[in-house]
């Protein structure tokens, strides 16, 4: 094979593969993993906004993020176990990334709470 087509064929591949699209979750089948499976709730609670795990709503990762995040997780220090495709699936993990995103922000902004906006205003 001639060098420069031995250079290119690697770099192609790679291309392909980093735009490949993570796969498709359903919110329904992600909830039953995220509060039974796997029990997500145990540490992101039940809305996934408090507990002693990081907070997950409003979710701001990608979902690709998201995925290496929670495949990795020991690149930061959270104290999260790493979950392996072995252990949790891709498309399982898809279904809890979906079901995430559909859980509402409940959280108030400081200017709706009123103590909070008292403060912010004596600040001008």
């Amino acid at each position: 094979m001639p060098r420069p087509l031995a250079f290119a064929i690697p770099l192609l591949l790679g291309a392909v593969f980093a735009s490949a699209q993570p796969p498709a979750g359903d919110a329904s089948r992600g909830k039953e993993f995220y509060d039974k499976k796997y029990l997500c709730s145990a540490c992101h609670g039940f809305s996934g906004q408090n507990g002693v795990g990081a907070r997950l709503v409003p979710m701001k990762l990608t979902q690709a993020a998201f995925m290496a995040y929670v495949r990795h997780p020991h690149d930061t220090p959270t104290g999260m176990p790493p979950y392996t495709a072995k252990v949790m699936p891709d498309t399982e993990l898809a279904d809890i990334y979906a079901y995430i995103k559909s859980l509402p922000d409940s959280a108030k902004k400081a200017k709706d709470i009123p103590i909070l906006n008292d403060i912010l205003n004596s600040q001008k």
